[in-house]
């Protein structure tokens, strides 16, 4: 990841004659070993444009997965793999549910601390 994204920045940087830093943060990785953990980072990624105030539903956000899961949008996720291992429900509606939870981001920084 941390290639990746170091060769986007540069492109990037190129691209608008800019130089500096293009993320808030230095990108950490964790091993997803538990099976709660992966599931609460996988509805948080969903959540964050809603948390950001970006917009009023998690499905009008364009730039993440949550419509593919939804079966509303057609796109390069293997949904199916993803709903097996990660036990995301299979029908829209009570994948919908799932995802408009709350997660305590108290207990995701938590998680990230183990």
């Amino acid at each position: 990841m941390r290639t990746l994204l170091s060769s986007y920045t540069r492109a990037v940087q190129k691209q608008e004659s800019f130089t500096g830093s293009l993320f808030q943060q230095n990108t950490k990785n964790k091993e997803l070993v538990d099976d709660s953990y992966a599931h609460t980072c996988f509805h948080y990624i969903h959540q964050n444009p809603l948390k950001a105030k970006l917009v009023a539903r998690i499905e009008d956000w364009s730039h993440h997965s949550f419509n593919e899961y939804m079966g509303t949008l057609n796109g390069f996720c293997n949904t199916g793999l993803a709903k097996e291992i990660l036990t995301i429900p299979t029908q829209p509606d009570q994948f919908y549910k799932e995802s408009y939870n709350v997660i305590d981001e108290l207990s995701i920084l938590e998680l990230l601390e183990e």
